[in-house]
């Protein structure tokens, strides 16, 4: 099947976008039910300052969110190690 939009990707882009934001659930979280233990989201991009943003955002309150609610998903950085550090 073919993903609809480009940003929907669940695997690494063939582009060089090093810079990634990994999305999970905590252990034990009622969500685990319907996505599985396991389940996780890669968000990727070109910049560490763009990722920087963009985790800053998807962390904070959302907007619509009703007073006092906290999401419970847990957001991290993570970069792909370049071929010459591996080394």
């Amino acid at each position: 099947m073919e993903i609809c939009h480009p940003h929907n990707l669940n695997q690494k882009p063939d582009q060089a976008k090093p810079y990634g934001i990994r999305v999970s659930l905590p252990r034990g979280d009622t969500f685990c039910n319907l996505l599985g233990t396991n389940w996780e989201r890669f968000h990727w991009f070109s910049r560490p300052e763009e990722r920087d943003q963009r985790l800053s955002d998807m962390a904070s309150e959302h907007l619509y969110s009703r007073q006092g609610d906290r999401p419970r998903l847990i957001f991290e950085s993570v970069d792909i190690p370049k071929e010459s550090d591996s080394n």
